[in-house]
């Protein structure tokens, strides 16, 4: 049974509106912290699974829409990305990033060393690591292609999109019970300038805040994210098939920085509220219609060796956040919130990323510093940093 764009849409705003009240009548899911989508999506999700084994009935949401919410989400954060903002959390940027990249080399590294130690192929670690984790749907299927193609790697595209989904539901779900006990570890000093500071937020810090703002400005912003829709789509044409190739979603938010910060020379003001608004929207829209997308019984499927695999990812993102990345990002509530984002981005993707902090900064205060490195550290350097570590891994000697 297919359900149309229409009633996908509109199925989309009843799951975000179920995540909001499951979150506000569940303790637990507010006590750790668990975006209303995700709660929403895997409802969902688990409801369409239970429906394909008992009524064998498999139920399909047209994903028409997807896609285009997923490029305007990125678009947005183009849009607000300040040339002199980046430069001036620059030092945290490159620290976080340096962090972003360990954690890469070692899913790979865990994910070979336990196919070398379960006897399967060493494909499948690289395949259940950062290829799927931290790179997510779309890179795992890129890369699965290539180890079918290549390697002879069979079934690497179904194996991708498994560890992928398993990724984006634990991404999701880590993220809030991560922040909630390293928020113990906080001082009392620290929790009390949480409290204190100031009420002005950045653009995605408070998503359920109401923006003031003007049908002229969401008419305009609309008209500047679809420029960059278009753009980044010239722009992924041109560069297909070179050592240059990037994800469409890069190059969309590569043109939102570029037209953002000329029209700022031009003293051309975006309204960034507007920018707010409709990015929030199209954040929550797609991660809840990512969710409830998810083809579960996709995880059955899995070899119990790739699961092993998986589990220890997970046990390692968990690990890593709490004992590697808190401490080198200082041990207090700005840290908190990026290793929040970071289960986000190392087990499902930047949008998930984004809602892992917004469920954390919503319940206990603001983070600038997070809100202004990760979606351009998720969205841009680590695709980056990521290829070029698969490839590396590829160059080993028992690849060839």
């Amino acid at each position: 049974m297919t359900i149309g764009v229409y009633a996908t849409l509109v199925a989309t705003s009843l799951v975000l509106l179920l995540g909001e009240k499951l979150v506000q009548w569940i303790g637990v899911l507010r006590t750790y912290s668990i975006p209303a989508p995700v709660a929403g999506g895997l409802i969902v999700a688990v409801g369409v699974l239970l429906t394909r084994i008992t009524a064998h009935v498999e139920v399909k949401f047209d994903s028409t829409i997807q896609a285009p919410l997923m490029l305007a989400f990125f678009s947005t954060i183009g849009l607000n990305a300040h040339l002199s903002s980046l430069k001036a959390g620059g030092p945290v940027l490159i620290r976080f990033l340096a962090l972003v990249s360990g954690l890469l080399i070692l899913q790979n590294a865990v994910g070979i060393a336990l196919a070398f130690a379960l006897g399967v192929d060493p494909l499948l670690g690289i395949l259940g690591g950062s290829v799927t984790l931290s790179g997510g749907h779309g890179t795992g299927a890129a890369w699965s292609q290539v180890f079918t193609e290549r390697h002879g790697l069979e079934s690497a595209t179904e194996i991708a999109i498994g560890c992928a989904t398993f990724g984006l539901v634990m991404g999701g779900v880590l993220g809030g019970p991560i922040a909630r006990l390293l928020m113990r570890r906080l001082s009392a000093d620290e929790l009390l300038s949480v409290k204190q500071r100031a009420e002005e937020t950045l653009i995605f810090e408070e998503p359920k805040a109401q923006q003031a703002t003007t049908p002229a400005a969401i008419i305009t912003t609309l008209a500047l994210i679809s420029i960059c829709l278009a753009g980044g789509e010239v722009v992924a044409d041109w560069i297909a098939g070179t050592v240059f190739e990037l994800p469409t979603f890069v190059c969309t938010l590569f043109i939102g920085v570029i037209l953002n910060n000329v029209l700022a020379l031009g003293r051309v003001r975006i309204d960034q509220h507007a920018v707010a608004l409709v990015g929030n929207v199209a954040l929550a829209l797609f991660l809840a219609m990512a969710l409830m997308r998810l083809d579960l019984w996709e995880l059955a499927g899995l070899a119990v060796p790739i699961v092993s695999i998986l589990v220890a990812q997970t046990l390692l993102m968990a690990l890593y956040a709490v004992f590697i990345t808190f401490p080198a990002m200082g041990r207090n509530y700005d840290a908190v919130v990026l290793c929040a984002a970071q289960c986000g981005l190392g087990l499902g993707a930047t949008p998930t990323a984004i809602a892992n902090m917004q469920a954390i900064t919503n319940r206990f205060g603001h983070s600038h510093i997070a809100f202004l490195i990760v979606p351009m550290t998720g969205a841009f350097f680590m695709d980056l940093v990521n290829a070029i570590i698969i490839k590396l891994f590829l160059a080993l000697p028992f690849f060839h």
